[in-house]
């Protein structure tokens, strides 16, 4: 059952550029950019719609627009996603966030642009070893 979700955070940042990528198994992994810390019990809220949000930790939140169509139902439908933290095409970290469909997203706090990255594996390697059959970057629409 979907509901509506509120939260407050301290930072809401918005991704501007990311990728959501699937292998044949149907497991869904999205391309951001890294942040400092380590997440604290992350999540993914998702409407169904346009955006979704990562609950990083308690004080940060990224904001994830312009879901490209063809991944809106995969997205949907699962129940844990890989996040992929990069810095450049570099990776910082990866983990597994649980998916939380909500009918509706709405937030409060404050918005800043981030363009943070780290370093350790590159983006092609776990591209490579992912198995990806499907790539949609944000923003193109069918």
């Amino acid at each position: 059952m979907m509901e509506k979700f509120q939260d407050y955070y301290e930072v809401i940042e918005k991704q501007d550029f990311y990728e959501i990528i699937q292998n044949k198994y149907g497991e869904i992994a999205i391309f951001i950019d890294a942040r400092s810390g380590t997440p604290k019990d992350p999540e993914l809220l998702y409407d169904g719609k346009a955006s979704a949000l990562l609950k990083r930790d308690a004080s940060l939140a990224v904001r994830l627009d312009d879901i490209h169509d063809e991944a809106k139902e995969p997205l949907a439908s699962a129940e844990v996603v890989m996040i992929a933290e990069l810095r450049g095409k570099t990776i910082e970290r990866i983990y597994g966030v649980p998916v939380n469909n909500v009918e509706e997203i709405a937030v409060a706090g404050k918005e800043s642009r981030a363009d943070e990255i780290i370093m350790a594996k590159s983006q092609d390697d776990l591209l490579k070893s992912f198995g990806v059959v499907n790539r949609w970057p944000s923003g193109a629409k069918s």
